[in-house]
């Protein structure tokens, strides 16, 4: 059934149905909801300013890009991000979707905790990016009219939202702090993980094998 939500039409193919059906499985409600909002986001921008984007892979990009937090698929080793990343290609790939097409979900995915970056690629990969920094970060909120915010987060609500995103932040990444690394993650460890010391980049270098 189609369903539009601030004039914007969520995907109903039968990729993206399978899509919702395995995040809604893996993913608690706060982060289902919060993936729902960033496609409604990303998309409803996208229709704004003209952008030529799939929605069937910015909808899979949406949805998979914090599956990396979830129980399932946060035993990895590796960066958050790439859990989803890797999650969604395989994904695409099982439904036949085109190795390029995998690889801009794949990059809208392991980018969106990127600054700046995801904005300058392919507009699936720009507009991941930019629903999660509206949702997360309260960036870019008035390029969305309070009517279509309003409409979106009545019907994906964000109860305690804030202080909640961080503890699956924190969750999803304790057991590997050294992939926060260079990016933003490292300030959730930091203020929530007692006795972590981020890596410093300055220490990464004079440290270094070589000797000058």
């Amino acid at each position: 059934m189609t369903v539009r939500i601030a004039d914007v039409e969520i995907p109903d193919s039968a990729l993206a149905r399978a899509a919702t059906e395995l995040v809604r499985a893996a993913a608690e409600p706060l982060v289902y909801d919060h993936s729902r909002r960033v496609f409604l986001f990303g998309a409803f921008v996208g229709d704004r300013e003209g952008l030529a984007y799939d929605p069937e892979l910015l909808y899979v990009g949406a949805m998979f890009h914090d599956l990396g937090l979830t129980r399932t698929y946060r035993t990895s080793d590796q960066r958050f991000e790439i859990d989803g990343a890797d999650e969604a290609r395989r994904f695409l790939r099982e439904h036949g979707v085109s190795e390029e097409s995998s690889r801009v979900v794949w990059e809208a995915i392991a980018l969106h905790t990127t600054p700046e970056i995801p904005h300058h690629m392919a507009p699936e990969i720009a507009l991941v990016t930019t629903g999660v920094e509206a949702d997360v970060l309260g960036i870019g909120l008035d390029a969305i009219p309070d009517e279509a915010r309003a409409e979106i987060v009545a019907a994906y609500p964000r109860p305690d939202f804030k202080r909640r995103i961080l503890a699956a932040f924190t969750d999803g990444i304790a057991h590997r702090p050294q992939t926060t690394f260079g990016n933003v993650k490292a300030d959730v460890l930091e203020r929530f993980v007692p006795g972590y010391v981020r890596t410093n980049f300055v220490d990464v270098i004079e440290n270094s094998a070589w000797p000058e």
